[in-house]
């Protein structure tokens, strides 16, 4: 653009910039016309203009009236704002200006790198910046302070968040992130024991009935709906007695055939049904692997795995029934003629619930930027503090115990001759529940990108804490490892690839 009265024959000259367009802070005085002016210290509780004389003493308001005036500039005086601040793509912050002498001129160039424009709130993340069509902001003689753990997650701490599309450049600032936390411990299972099964039922007496049925089968029903069955015990017969049924669930593979029912009496008595299977016990669940991940709240790590729940036992076998004839005295005449009946199995025990995982240890970041956005550090400093352990993992419950068979029927007979019933097996064990892993250790980075572009310009650097250790899964001695969670990182840029997921279930 040139001057109005530049003519076609005469050597034409570009007007100067106007002193609010340059994007250097300067040293001398900023006339309010450039910008809008906030000092933290300023006095008074009536309206305020946001110029130099009545400077605004909130950033987020003066960054909001300089958008709605079609201003660009924001000039803030060399104190601490604690506050939480989003800035908009297209607004320069301008910070470290002298206010005493009301010129607002650049404190650093008389002062030194002493009294920076410091935002630090005692929660939550202190700089946001926002996208604004294709605009870049510029952030000038800034510190930017995260406390410990005060980003949304409560274990995080994160000083500055760029959103998708946001462009920023940060130039002679710090920007501060605090320690992370630890990650909480997985919850316990209970420490008393899951269920127990029910004992068998009584099988009939002999000659009670000329065909006793045999007990009835007891059902364990566990909190989960998984039952446990013990056996059907065998029928007192006349001639030969009935065999027990198996008790339920029958394991997989069954080769030392537990659970079985016993036989019948035929020319020898009956026998007893077998002890059911034990439950399977839950192995230990896994530890929490990955490197979190990132979102518009700043990162979310991984919890370590919930234990499995343990496997139900299976009831015991019922027992054979008896008979009445044959080398046996017959019961009374005229009266009922069949055997003692078997009792019934025992029930199985219920399997033990899971541990849940521990939690993942905070992170310490000092820049999150998302898809699209743009960041460009010079002559800043990024110092991160140290990522948080991750939580240990809980620890299973037991299973609960089998029990008792219930017995045979009884003989009878003058001489006690007449054989009675065999009883049922014992129950089975339930399994206990597997102990949880360990959550993720938190990491440090100075930047974590997604998808964005970083520059690390002239006399930028990254100061790094230490990462967090993995938490240890549930019952896990000092140097067993099975379980534990991954440590996290220590380094100046991350970048992660994938949208975010969103939290763990």
């Amino acid at each position: 653009m040139y001057a109005e009265d530049c003519g076609e024959e005469r050597m034409c000259f570009a007007p100067p910039k106007s002193p609010c367009e340059v994007l250097e802070p300067g040293v001398g005085p900023v006339m309010d016309e450039c910008g809008v002016f906030v000092r933290a210290s300023a006095g008074g509780d009536g309206p305020r203009a946001g110029t130099r004389l009545e400077p605004f003493t909130s950033l987020q308001q003066a960054i909001v009236e300089a958008q709605a005036r079609g201003l660009h500039h924001v000039y803030a005086c060399g104190e601490t704002f604690e506050e939480e601040v989003t800035l908009i793509s297209g607004v320069h912050l301008w910070g470290g200006r002298r206010c005493a002498d009301g010129g607002w001129s650049y404190g650093w160039s008389f002062d030194g790198a002493t009294h920076p424009t410091t935002i630090a709130p005692a929660l939550g993340i202190p700089m946001r910046v926002v996208g604004e069509k294709d605009a870049t902001s510029v952030i000038f003689g800034v510190r930017i302070v995260a406390a410990d753990a005060s980003a949304t997650d409560g274990k995080s701490s994160i000083a500055m968040i760029l959103s998708p599309g946001a462009k920023v450049k940060v130039v002679s600032s710090e920007v501060i992130a605090g320690n992370g936390k630890d990650g909480e411990a997985g919850e316990d299972a209970l420490s008393v024991r899951a269920k127990d099964g029910d004992s068998g039922n009584v099988g009939a007496n002999a000659c009670t009935a000329d065909f006793a049925t045999g007990a009835l089968p007891v059902v364990t029903v566990c909190d989960d709906g998984t039952e446990s069955t013990g056996g059907y015990g065998g029928d007192g017969r006349i001639e030969v007695g009935g065999d027990g049924a198996p008790g339920q669930p029958e394991p997989g593979e069954n080769q030392e055939d537990m659970g079985r029912g016993g036989s019948g009496a035929d020319v020898t008595g009956c026998s007893a049904g077998s002890k059911g299977a034990d439950g399977a016990d839950a192995g230990r669940a896994a530890g929490a692997l990955g490197a979190g991940y990132l979102s518009v709240d700043g990162w979310i790590g991984v919890r370590g795995g919930d234990g499995n729940k343990g496997g139900v036992a299976q009831g015991g076998g019922g027992g054979g029934g008896s008979k009445a004839l044959g080398p046996m005295l017959q019961c009374r005449q005229g009266g009922p003629q069949g055997g003692a009946a078997g009792g019934s199995g025992g029930g199985g025990g219920c399997g033990g619930l899971g541990g849940k995982g521990g939690g993942y240890g905070g992170a310490s970041i000092g820049v999150v930027a998302l898809q699209g956005s743009a960041l460009t550090l010079e002559a800043t400093a990024l110092t991160t503090g140290d990522g948080g352990q991750g939580g240990v993992g809980g620890t299973g419950q037991p299973g609960g115990v089998g029990h008792w068979g219930g017995h045979g029927g009884r003989g009878f007979g003058p001489d006690g001759t007449l054989w009675g019933g065999c009883e049922g097996g014992l129950g089975g064990d339930g399994g206990r529940g597997g102990d949880a892993g360990g959550g993720l250790g938190g990491s440090s980075y100075g930047v974590a990108a997604l998808s964005a572009y970083v520059s690390f310009g002239p006399d930028a650097a990254a100061y790094n804490g230490r990462a967090g250790e993995g938490g240890p899964a549930g019952n896990a001695a000092p140097d067993d490892d099975a379980g534990k969670g991954q440590t996290g990182d220590s380094m100046p840029y991350r970048q992660f690839h994938g949208p975010d997921p969103g939290p763990p279930p």
